[in-house]
């Protein structure tokens, strides 16, 4: 079911509602499934009635579905058992039992066990469980609190327990307003009409054809009295139409014509010469009979108003519209001549030029690069390969996408009307919004999940005199972005296939979208959501694109039918059909063709490895041009504004400028106009247009690198920028305390060096475990921000018990031993084991669960499956594998591939794989559906100051759980997890000498913190493993202390900047930026075009991998 049709059902269950249908209204709850009245429930189980609870709820979930549902038709079924046996209704209590209770002994037999034992019990309460069992009332209030809680965290009652936010009686709203609009249609609209039915469209009738003028009081100028509200619906009640207000201009009728009618001025201001949007797209080419008819309506003859300068008056009665003196254009200012060939290196696939700045070009390609150049100059100002900004808050289906094919092409790029923001659409799901100002710098503003599948068009627009974004994929939908902030405005749905092109245009103040989807559809959208206004059938029905001439006056569409044909036409929007057809098209393509538009008067369109042009007002072709060769079937093209400059893709990957007179005056004004980089949009006159100039970087070419970072083997030849800020940048160092926040723990514990530390999931605490075997928490609890912090110290926590969560030791020796620790999702339990038996905690009580799998092997690693809780993977000092299962206490499999102990393991909830790392610096990458062995690989190990490397191997998922941070004493590294490639590595160097202690991802997997033996901790880039920070052991270690040096590093889940460390001499540490810095140091400036990557070999020094790597 739409969005839309499920909105319906809500406004059908308001009015039920208002008009006192009960048993209908929760009918329709049960039967939708859409909204569950919490309130409704509630009443029913107090009242006892099971039958109806039961059936209610079956709208929503079955007993199998989960385990919250399950819990919840068991408690009620219980209650229901209880009450029969508290009446001593022993007949009924065994029919439940049978009938309801039966289906969960397959589940807990031992429990069903004891609940058929209650009936040999002459009182139930007798069973030690149900001691406290009270009355039948306080017993359905107990456990009606127990039933809100898991319906609350039952995942199908997601977004079904509140109702939405509506106005009173929306639906009789929309039903008044319909009838508003219908009313403004009839051709002798009445002052007062009588609805007697919704069964049919409302019309007036008028005696002897005369139509009444409203008086000036007429509720159709006029507003409805403050919350006088709708009036009734009934047979007989007259209708008051409410008024035309703006919201109503979306309803595709006619208005009041105001400057003639007296009627209107005494209505509101804001509806004075209100145009009509329905009119505006159906224009009328005749002129009104008499000056007298003042009323234009959709089916009526009269001209609308077209775009005319302010201040100018024209009598619209005299006049069908002002009269503007068109240009005349000869076949010489048609861009013929070849002025520039620039090849881009991949192939073109969308092109725009700047709005303003004429020689700029906006470039998008195949392999997901955009480009900026100025074809004066033949310079490549900006270049951006694929990347995906934010991954941890893009859809899952679109990390699935990216995972299974990492191959991203540019769909289209486009410039806003006024050139400061640039728009990317890309064939998998995504936006990117950048802002330019000039220069070489392309500023990211937004990245939008915006489509499932590809995004195949997007558009600029003013709705609402806001700059918006409006794009259309795959997913049969339209949707408007606000362009700054990515915020969602307007989704329209109603294509019922994929969705090819938009066209955003307005006339006077009438905003409206014209769409095309892939099965030749054309529809047309006011910004409203309700839904299309109208629907054509394009030509070929096939791919098809729209656009206006210049002026905004006529309106063109070109395309190719799936057998190749192709076809372009001129639209009569008054009636919605195909004014001329254009002729000239001779073979069947293999693609979609491309056009434009120019000058209000030609028309181009790539097709036949050649560019034809015919004139807006003749359909035979005018002429056509090669371009001296090198073009594809069916190239892309694009008019500068001036329609003086043409660009045409090349089969050679690239692209040619073609120009006329004043397009060649153009380009030869700004060739060798050098601009510094500072200077960003300076406006300088070129034959007499004015043209901006734009900064003009000096270039050099460097290696080209792929979307992934890693080299493809193209030639080098494309130019990069160069950067002064790279030459200026320097590594942050913090030395002083007073640098940053740096806090120690309280702790009054005996000390030994902290082996494990882990922030709890919910930020608040923080846990450690001691080579004593002994754990140690810290809670922020009474911190008044509500957060972890290194301004407010935590407390040590104990329970009230007083004993210590310290694991089994057995006979060894724990300060030898290798510790390990997992935390359950929901923070309640923590795994550890420190050589001895594994134990389960209770992190509230510090008491033992339970403990198993006792040495030897000992445990040496555990994660938890992120998917069950009850299911472990235990890595052992034997090299293998475990796959626990805690609630059956089984070994489910055995995993064998390394040849030393364990030493990391990590999931994939995307790759659906294990990661584990072992001492033999091995990685290898387990299968989690059958847990077969798919991939390893041996890290490659440089000693370090030429001693042999003695560190373990650790591993940790990025955030788009594809990506893997690898961390040895030698060397920090990111590798692509589903093919074990390295992308990236940093090695130990300069102002980081020493082995690498330990390393994390901070929780945004932007950062990437590592700690050293010297004590040095380092603040590193995540995506290239460049270094910007460097913090001092003198930031934390008091005065005079020497030795110490953090064993274990830890970040915080939700504060990118705040990181824990666990030090030899049995400390913990918390850091964090000062206020006023918010961050640590300055990252390095990106290095555009350029990537340093990794080879088979042995390390040699800092190698990197380019900013602009796919995520």
């Amino acid at each position: 079911m739409s969005s839309l049709s499920r909105e319906l059902v809500f406004l059908i269950l308001q009015f039920l509602d208002e008009e006192k249908f009960k048993e209908t209204v929760h009918k329709l709850e049960q039967e939708s499934g859409f909204y569950f009245n919490m309130k409704y429930f509630e009443d029913q189980v107090q009242n006892g009635e099971w039958d109806e609870v039961e059936r209610y709820l079956s709208g929503f979930t079955k007993v199998d579905d989960n385990r919250y549902s399950m819990k919840i038709f068991f408690e009620i079924r219980k209650q229901k058992y209880l009450e029969a046996l508290d009446r001593q209704d022993r007949a009924r209590a065994v029919e439940i039992l049978v009938k309801d209770l039966k289906v969960f002994a397959s589940f807990n037999e031992d429990l069903y066990k004891e609940i058929t034992q209650l009936l040999t019990l002459e009182n139930f309460r007798e069973n030690e469980q149900l001691s406290k069992y009270g009355d039948t009332k306080s017993a359905r209030n107990i456990m009606l609190l127990e039933l809100k809680k898991l319906i609350e965290a039952n995942p199908l009652f997601r977004e079904k327990l509140q109702f939405p936010g509506l106005k009173a009686s929306r639906l009789r709203t929309l039903i008044n307003q319909s009838l508003n609009w219908q009313h403004q249609l009839c051709k002798n609209p009445r002052p007062n009409p009588d609805i007697k039915t919704l069964f049919v469209d409302h019309t007036c009738g008028a005696p002897n054809g005369a139509r009444a003028p409203p008086p000036a009081n007429s509720p159709l100028v006029g507003s409805l009295p403050k919350g006088a509200g709708f009036p009734p619906l009934g047979a007989h009640s007259p209708f008051q139409p409410a008024a035309p207000t703006a919201s109503a201009l979306a309803g595709w009728m006619a208005n009041p014509n105001p400057p003639s009618h007296p009627g209107v001025v005494g209505g509101p201001a804001a509806l004075a010469g209100a145009p009509n949007p329905a009119a505006m797209l159906k224009r009328p080419r005749t002129p009104p009979p008499a000056p007298t008819v003042d009323f234009q309506t959709a089916d009526s003859e009269h001209l609308m108003k077209r775009n005319r300068p302010v201040g100018q008056h024209v009598e619209e009665v005299n006049f069908p519209g002002p009269n503007i003196q068109q240009a005349s254009y000869t076949i010489d200012d048609i861009p013929k001549t070849v002025a520039r060939t620039i090849n881009q290196g991949s192939c073109v696939a969308t092109m725009d030029f700047h709005p303003l700045q004429q020689v700029i070009l906006l470039v998008g390609t195949n392999v997901g690069e955009i480009a900026i150049w100025d074809v004066a100059t033949r310079e490549r100002l900006a270049l951006k390969t694929f990347k995906v900004w934010e991954v941890s808050v893009c859809s899952m289906p679109l990390q699935t996408a990216l995972v299974k094919d990492p191959a991203v092409a540019v769909t289209r790029v486009v410039w806003s009307p006024d050139g400061n923001f640039i728009g990317v659409a890309f064939n998998k799901h995504i936006v990117q919004v950048y802002q330019y100002f000039g220069g070489v710098e392309l500023r990211q503003q937004v990245e939008i999940d915006a489509h499932v599948g590809s995004v195949n068009d997007l558009a600029f627009a003013h709705p609402n005199k806001q700059l918006c974004i409006i794009s259309c994929g795959d997913d049969k939908t339209i949707k408007v972005w606000d362009a700054v902030s990515g915020r969602n405005k307007y989704t329209f749905e109603g294509h019922e296939a994929p969705v090819y092109s938009v066209c955003p245009h307005h006339k006077e103040n009438i905003q409206f979208i014209f769409s095309t989807a892939m099965d030749g559809k054309i529809k047309a959208w006011l910004y409203d959501c309700l839904g299309s206004r109208v629907d054509y059938d394009a030509p070929g029905s096939w791919c098809t694109t729209m656009a206006y001439s210049a002026d905004g006056t006529r309106l063109f569409s070109c395309g190719t039918s799936k057998e190749g044909d192709s076809f372009l036409v001129e639209w009569n929007e008054s009636e919605g059909v195909i004014k001329r057809t254009y002729i000239g098209f001779r073979k069947r393509m293999p693609n979609v063709v491309q056009f434009d538009t120019t000058r209000n008067c030609f028309l181009a369109v790539g097709d036949e490895f050649s560019v034809k042009f015919w004139d807006m007002d003749n359909i035979n072709l005018l002429t056509s041009i090669d371009a001296d060769g090198g073009l594809p079937a069916s190239p892309r093209i694009r008019f500068n504004k001036e329609g003086s400059l043409l660009a045409v893709t090349t089969i050679d990957n690239g692209f040619k400028i073609l120009a006329n007179a004043d397009g060649l005056r153009l380009l030869r004004s700004f060739e060798g106009n050098k601009v510094p980089p500072e200077t960003k949009g300076n406006v300088a006159s070129a034959s007499g247009s004015g043209v901006v100039a734009i900064d003009r970087p000096v270039s050099q070419p460097v290696p080209f690198t792929g979307g992934n970072g890693i080299e493809n083997g193209r030639p080098e030849t494309k130019p990069r920028t160069t950067d002064d800020s790279n030459k200026l940048w320097k590594l942050t160092e913090i030395v002083e305390p007073s640098h940053c926040r740096a806090l120690k723990l309280p702790d009054t514990l005996p000390a030994s060096k902290i082996s494990r530390l882990i922030f709890t999931n919910n930020g608040l605490g923080l846990l450690a475990l001691a080579s004593s075997a002994v754990h140690k928490v810290w809670k922020w609890s009474r911190n008044p921000l509500g957060k972890a912090t290194a301004s407010f110290p935590p407390q040590l926590f104990q329970p009230s018990s007083g004993i210590l969560m310290t694991n089994d030791t057995t006979e060894n020796n724990p300060e030898e031993a290798v510790p390990c620790i997992a935390l359950s999702k929901n923070d309640s339990y923590v795994m550890s084991a420190s050589g001895g038996k594994v134990s389960l905690f209770n992190m509230m009580t510090f008491k033992v669960m339970t403990a198993f799998m006792p040495p030897p092997p000992a445990a040496t690693f555990l994660a938890f499956h992120p998917q069950d809780n009850n299911i472990i993977a235990i890595g052992m000092e034997d090299s293998t594998i475990q796959i626990y299962n805690v609630r059956v206490d089984e070994v489910k499999s055995k995993l064998k591939g390394h040849q030393k102990r364990i030493t990391g393991l990590a999931f994939s909830n995307v790759l659906h794989v294990l990661v584990s790392s072992g001492a033999d610096d091995q990685l290898c990458v387990w299968g989690t559906d059958g847990w077969e062995k798919r991939k390893s690989k041996f890290l490659q190990t440089p000693p370090v100051k030429g001693t042999p490397a003695t560190g373990d191997t650790k591993v940790q998922f990025h955030n788009d759980h594809t990506r893997l941070l690898v961390v040895h004493e030698t060397q920090l590294a990111i590798y692509d997890a589903a093919k074990l490639e390295r992308l990236s590595q940093w090695v130990p160097k300069d102002n980081f000498p020493a082995g690498i202690s330990s390393g994390t991802y901070s929780c945004d997997s932007r950062l990437v913190y590592a700690a050293f033996l010297d004590g040095a901790i380092g603040v590193f880039e995540a995506e290239t493993l460049r270094p910007y920070c460097r913090i001092a052991p003198t930031v934390y270690l008091p005065q005079g202390v020497t030795g110490a040096h953090p064993l274990v590093v830890a970040a915080h889940p939700s504060e990118p900047n705040l990181f824990a460390l666990g030090l030899t001499d049995g400390s913990v540490q918390v850091l964090e930026p000062l206020e006023s810095e918010a961050k640590w140091g300055v990252a390095p400036p990106a290095e555009n075009g350029s990537a340093m990557v990794t080879t088979s070999g042995p390390p040699t020094g800092s190698v990197q991998v380019s900013d602009q790597a796919s995520r």
